[in-house]
C-alpha cells in the first residue's frame, strides 16, 4: 500500500535528520499517514511533527519542514508540502497512478488483499440462534456481518473459520420439546396445551403435521417423558435443515456447526471446566447452588453455574465453549457476533474467561442492534406464522440475498437500522444495491463490446491516462487494500458498502466524462485497461460483501 511507503519515507527522513543533527535525538513515533477530509490537503497527510513537538522541544511546523527537507524522493509522489500547524501533505504522481492500473490487473482476484494477519487463526461465531424455530429477519444482520467479516479477515492474511453454535440443550429446548409434543397430540384431536413458556408460532403446527405424515401415531403410544424429547429431536433436525437452507440462500456457509449437547455436555466438557473454576478458587456453594464468584474479578454480582437441581446453567456452558475454542482447539482469537439481548452477558463472560487463565483480549464481542423492517414509512408487521417476528426467509423472498446483505452491512453493528424493503427492490440509482451492481454490469457490457469489435487492449499504454476523472477512479480503486486493513483491524465490515457506492460513483463519473471506445485506438486500449481494472476492484469489493457481481442487468 502506498500509505505504508509514505510512512517509511517519513521515518527514514526523521532518522536522517537526527543523524545530521538537525532534529533532536528523541524516540520517533510511528509515522502513520491518513487521508485528509479535504482534497486541497492532498492525497495523504502525516501528523508526526505534532507528535514529536513536545519531546523535541521544537515547534511542529519547524519539525515538519526539517523532515521534508531530507525526505527521500519517490516516483509515487508529485508534491509534498508543510501546512500549519505541522502537517506533512502529499499528492500522488499521475504517472505513478496510471501504472497502478497494471498492478491491479496483475493482482486480479487478490487485489485488495493485505498481509497483516500473519496466518493467525480467528474463529468467527455468529447467529447461533436456538434451534427452536426458523431464523428471524434480524439473524440476517448477524449472518451478513459475520460472513463478510470472515471474508475480510481472510483477505487480510488471517485464517478465519465461521462457526454456528447450536444450543440444543437446556430449559429452552425442553420447552420446545413440550411444545411440539402438544402440537403433535392436537393433530389427533387431543386437547393438549402448549406451555406458557413454550413456542406458539404456527410453524410448530406445520412441523407436527409433517412428522405425523412421516411417523404416524407411534409417539402417542409412548410415555410423554419419552415422546416429547423424541419428537423434539425430529423437529429440531428439520428446523436446522431449514436454517441451513435459509443461510445458503443468504450466501452464508459455515465451516463448522458446533452441537452444545453432544460436544459440551455428553463429553463432560462443562463439568471439567467447572472443576477448573473450583480448583482456581472461583466457586462457592450458596443456597444449594454453585456460584461463580465473578464479583472478585470486577463483575457487579456473582453468577450461578450449577443450579440447585444439579443442572449447569447456559453461562457454564458458554464458559466451557470458550475454553474449547481458545484452549482445546487453540484459536488465536475469537470473535462473537451476538444480538442486542446478549449485552448484559458480556461482563460475566469476560470474567469467566479470565478465571480460566485466558487473556480476555483474545475474545472480541460485537453486539449488533435490532432491525426495523419498513416499506417506505410503514413498519412491516410481524409474521403470523412465526408468532411474533418477521422471518429471514420472507425478507429473502421479497428482496433477494444481495439486497439483504448490502443493507444489513450498511450500518455499524452498534447502530439500530431501518431496512426499507421498497427501496431495496427499486431498479434505480436511488437503490444503492442496484447502483453498485449496475456499475459492474455496465463495465462488463463495455468489455463485451470491445470483444465483439475485436479490440485487443492487452498492450494498451496506461501512461496515456491523464484526465482528472481517470485519476479519481484510480485513486478510489487504490483505497481498497487500505479499507480491508482498516476493516480487519477494527472488525468493521460496514465500511464496504459505503466504499462500493463511492467506487461505483467514481466509475460512473469517469464513464460520463471520458469516452472509452473511440477512433483513437491507443486511448481506447488504455481506457479499456482502466475499465477492466475497475471491474476487478468492484467485483472484489462485492465478493468481500458476499454479493454477486452481475455481468448484465
Amino acid at each position: 500500500m502506498i500509505k505504508n511507503e509514505l510512512s517509511n519515507l517519513i521515518e527514514r527522513a526523521a532518522t536522517t535528520a537526527q543523524e545530521r543533527g538537525i532534529l533532536p535525538h528523541v524516540a520517533i513515533p510511528e509515522a502513520s499517514v491518513e487521508r485528509p477530509q479535504l482534497p486541497e490537503h492532498g492525497d495523504y497527510a502525516s501528523s508526526i511533527a505534532l507528535k514529536l513537538a513536545r519531546g523535541a522541544r521544537m515547534k511542529p511546523l519547524a519539525i515538519a519542514e526539517t523532515i521534508v527537507s531530507v525526505l527521500p524522493s519517490s516516483d509515487a509522489v508529485a508534491r509534498v508540502w508543510v501546512a500549519p500547524p505541522g502537517f506533512i501533505n502529499f499528492v500522488l504522481d499521475d504517472r505513478w497512478l496510471a501504472r497502478q492500473v497494471e498492478t491491479i490487473l496483475e493482482a486480479s482476484t487478490s487485489f485488495g488483499h493485505v498481509e497483516i494477519g500473519n496466518g493467525h487463526t480467528v474463529q468467527v461465531e455468529f447467529i447461533s440462534a436456538n434451534p427452536t424455530g426458523p431464523l428471524v429477519a434480524v439473524a440476517g444482520r448477524g449472518g451478513s456481518l459475520g460472513d463478510a467479516l470472515a471474508n475480510i479477515l481472510n483477505a487480510a492474511g488471517y485464517k478465519a473459520q465461521r462457526e454456528y453454535y447450536l444450543e440444543n440443550a437446556g430449559s429452552r429446548m425442553e420447552a420446545f420439546h413440550r411444545s411440539i409434543y402438544a402440537r403433535y397430540q392436537q393433530q389427533f384431536g387431543i386437547e393438549a396445551q402448549v406451555p406458557d413458556e413454550g413456542y406458539h408460532g404456527e410453524y410448530l403446527t406445520d412441523l407436527a403435521k409433517e412428522i405425523l405424515g412421516e411417523h404416524g401415531s407411534r409417539y402417542l403410544d409412548m410415555p410423554a417423558e419419552e415422546a416429547a424429547p423424541a419428537l423434539g429431536h425430529i423437529a429440531m433436525e428439520k428446523i436446522i435443515a431449514g436454517v441451513k437452507e435459509d443461510l445458503a440462500r443468504l450466501g452464508v456457509h459455515y465451516e463448522r456447526w458446533f452441537m452444545q449437547q453432544q460436544e459440551l455436555f455428553e463429553t463432560s466438557a462443562v463439568q471439567r471446566v467447572i472443576e477448573r473454576l473450583r480448583q482456581g478458587g472461583f466457586l462457592v456453594e450458596r443456597e444449594g447452588a454453585l456460584w461463580f464468584t465473578s464479583s472478585t474479578l470486577g463483575e457487579d454480582k456473582d453468577n450461578v453455574v450449577v443450579r440447585s437441581n444439579g443442572i449447569p446453567t447456559y453461562f457454564a456452558a458458554d464458559i466451557a465453549y470458550h475454553y474449547n475454542k481458545l484452549i482445546e482447539r487453540g484459536f488465536d482469537r475469537v470473535v462473537n457476533i451476538w444480538g442486542a439481548d446478549h449485552q448484559g452477558h458480556l461482563p460475566r463472560m469476560r470474567a469467566g474467561i479470565s478465571a480460566l487463565g485466558i487473556d480476555p483480549s483474545r475474545v472480541t464481542f460485537i453486539i449488533h442492534q435490532m432491525v426495523t423492517l419498513k416499506r417506505g414509512a410503514e413498519i412491516v408487521k410481524m409474521s403470523k406464522r412465526a408468532g411474533h417476528v418477521v422471518l429471514l426467509r420472507d425478507v429473502l423472498d421479497e428482496v433477494g440475498a444481495d439486497a439483504c446483505r448490502f443493507f444489513f452491512l450498511s450500518r455499524s453493528a452498534d447502530s439500530h437500522m431501518d431496512f426499507d424493503l421498497e427501496l431495496a427492490k427499486k431498479q434505480s440509482a436511488e437503490n444503492p444495491v442496484f447502483y453498485v451492481q449496475y456499475a459492474h454490469a455496465r463495465i462488463a457490457s463495455i468489455l463485451r463490446l470491445a470483444q465483439d469489435r475485436g479490440i485487443n487492449y492487452s498492450g494498451g499504454d496506461v501512461s496515456l491516462l491523464r484526465e482528472p476523472a481517470e485519476m479519481a477512479l484510480i485513486r478510489k480503486m487504490l483505497y481498497l487494500p487500505e479499507l480491508v486493513e482498516t476493516a480487519a483491524r477494527a472488525l468493521e465490515p460496514h465500511h464496504l458498502p459505503h466504499y462500493a457506492v463511492d467506487l461505483a460513483t467514481a466509475f460512473h463519473q469517469f464513464y460520463e466524462q471520458c469516452r472509452v471506445i473511440s477512433d483513437d485506438q491507443p486511448m481506447t486500449a488504455a481506457r479499456l485497461k482502466l475499465v477492466a481494472a475497475a471491474k476487478t476492484a468492484l467485483a472484489n469489493t462485492l465478493c468481500l460483501m458476499g454479493m454477486s457481481a452481475p455481468e448484465q442487468m
